[in-house]
């Protein structure tokens, strides 16, 4: 007598619901994934004076140093970000998480600045795969395991396992640099760990693309408008850009800062000063959750536009309360507006194009990132820190009037 005599086939609600189950699993998986790669991407953040200290390299190397990475994600975004919308989300996740364990493992080896640089790029070139793949992973499991939900769960999810777990990588390097045992090992044994399970509970997620038999042309990504709301994501994307470069400044500027203007060479510091800063923006995204997007969007670049000045007001003076307040807040508009972008993409764009499209927002995202950075270290071999600071909040200010400008057109052409 055969088994399917003796034991009935379930019913079909019944693998339904066992198959959304499998998805409500799969969506905690991967965000927990997702936000241990973003935190493992800041590892180094308040460990810069270490390696500076101790190998002699400038400041200005120091942010070429941080400028790698974002370059690495650029490069990644451009040739891989879009891709699972063709092969499946885990077979570009795993890989991705992959090169992020060849980079704990450059940083565990010899972390010269050869090596440091290395790793940086390798590790940018992972993140680059993971933050439009894991993005795009998150709604769809959403979606099958909540069907005709709200998307806010998502929104929510993915917006602080993105930006918090870069608060919570610099936390954790900064807390175990201080009170443990070699400050430039133990926090990347901790992650290589980490990384290694969160491998694993991608490869045991179920998947939500169907592999295409007939690929198309590989091409690289292109930064295309053409996404259901030509105007919307045109604002969409420069919010990404305005608040990944307020994002960057935080994240190259702040170590150094407090030990060098502050002369506070706690580790712990800095790394909870980066975490106040991501932290506050991670809360603010969960907090405003049920705000419409247009509130969003306005209590993002309200929130930047007073946090830069006074974080910029921080610096001059060598005042750490300023400087952190001022952070915080810019942090609180920077995670606000990006999240209302980020929303906004996913929803206009076609499913089978929904990872190009945050591929392209990432991509622009990462570009506010890199050049500002850059442009103040740089800036910084020809006039004072100061003086480049107050170009940058100049600049950031224009910025932001420009992004309001973009939102307001996108609104109008939809009134119309």
């Amino acid at each position: 007598m055969s088994l399917s005599t003796l034991t009935p086939a379930p019913a079909a609600s019944d693998r339904s619901d066992g198959s959304s189950r499998r998805h409500g699993r799969g969506f905690w998986a991967i965000a927990l994934a997702f936000l241990t790669a973003m935190a493992f991407c800041t590892v180094p953040a308040p460990l810069y004076p270490l390696y500076m200290a101790r190998d002699g390299f400038s400041t200005f190397m120091g942010t070429i140093v941080f400028a790698v990475y974002a370059v690495g994600v650029v490069i990644s975004l451009l040739l891989a970000g879009h891709v699972s919308d063709w092969v499946g989300r885990k077979k570009i996740l795993i890989p991705a998480l992959a090169l992020e364990l060849v980079a704990a493992a450059l940083f565990l080896g010899d972390p010269s600045l050869p090596v440091l640089l290395v790793a940086r790029l390798v590790s940018g070139l992972g993140i680059g795969m993971i933050t439009a793949t894991a993005t795009a992973y998150l709604q769809e499991l959403h979606a099958a395991h909540r069907p005709g939900s709200s998307r806010q769960r998502f929104e929510m999810v993915s917006t602080a396992a993105n930006i918090g777990g870069l608060g919570v990588g610099a936390l954790v390097a900064g807390v175990l640099a201080q009170y443990v045992d070699a400050p430039l090992r133990t926090p990347y044994l901790v992650f290589t760990v980490l990384l290694a399970v969160s491998i694993v509970a991608v490869a045991l997620t179920p998947e939500t693309v169907e592999e295409r038999l007939v690929k198309p042309t590989y091409r690289p990504q292109r930064i295309s408008a053409d996404h259901g709301d030509r105007a919307g994501y045109l604002a969409a994307a420069a919010a990404g850009f305005a608040s990944f470069a307020v994002f960057g400044l935080f994240t190259s500027v702040a170590p150094g800062f407090v030990a060098g203007a502050l002369h506070l060479p706690s580790r712990a510091l800095a790394g909870m000063i980066v975490f106040a800063v991501f932290g506050g923006a991670a809360v603010a995204q969960t907090l405003t959750s049920r705000l419409p997007a247009p509130a969003k969007v306005r209590l993002g670049l309200l929130a930047q536009a007073v946090g830069v000045p006074v974080l910029l007001a921080g610096t001059q003076t060598a005042n750490l309360a300023a400087f952190l307040v001022g952070g915080v807040v810019a942090g609180i508009g920077a995670g606000v507006l990006f999240k209302a972008a980020v929303g906004a993409v996913a929803a206009m764009a076609a499913p089978a194009r929904r990872g190009e499209a945050l591929a392209g927002l990432f991509l622009i995202g990462y570009l506010g990132m890199i050049l500002p950075s850059v442009g103040i270290g740089v800036a910084t071999q020809a006039v004072t820190t100061g003086t480049a600071m107050n170009w940058f909040t100049g600049l950031l200010l224009v910025m932001l009037a420009f992004v309001a400008l973009l939102f307001r057109r996108s609104a109008a052409a939809h009134a119309r």
